[in-house]
């Protein structure tokens, strides 16, 4: 059974930093895709960054691009999505992401994590 278990979310000041973790298990964790969502009250859910661990690219959404970095730890099964410079605009639920292809990996993924809150404080 895949699972993906998110943690790391808080309530951050403008400007700050946070550091999301994504536990992953129940599949070949070096064949997926990961990636992050986020969902913000009364908005669509929107993809914001994924990895392939096939050969470590990445693709970020524009509005995260130089501020947001994705990066694997394939020996702990982790994918961290680490957020700085956070704008109040970036508050969300934060969804961790699977999927066998990286072809879509922004926009579609099979699998889901339950979540994790970020606030922006301004």
């Amino acid at each position: 059974e895949v699972q993906l278990v998110e943690s790391g979310g808080g309530l951050v000041q403008a400007g700050g930093s946070l550091r999301l973790s994504c536990a992953a298990s129940g599949f070949t964790f070096d064949a997926y895709a990961i990636g992050w969502f986020r969902q913000a009250p009364g908005k669509e859910r929107e993809g914001v960054s994924c990895i392939t661990n096939t050969d470590n690219s990445t693709d970020y959404v524009d509005s995260v691009k130089g501020r947001f970095t994705i990066y694997s730890d394939n020996a702990k099964n982790t994918v961290y999505l680490q957020m700085n410079s956070l704008k109040p605009e970036d508050t969300a639920i934060y969804y961790c992401t699977a999927d066998p292809s990286f072809a879509y990996c922004l926009y579609h993924m099979e699998y889901w994590g339950k979540g994790t809150l970020v606030t922006v404080s301004s």
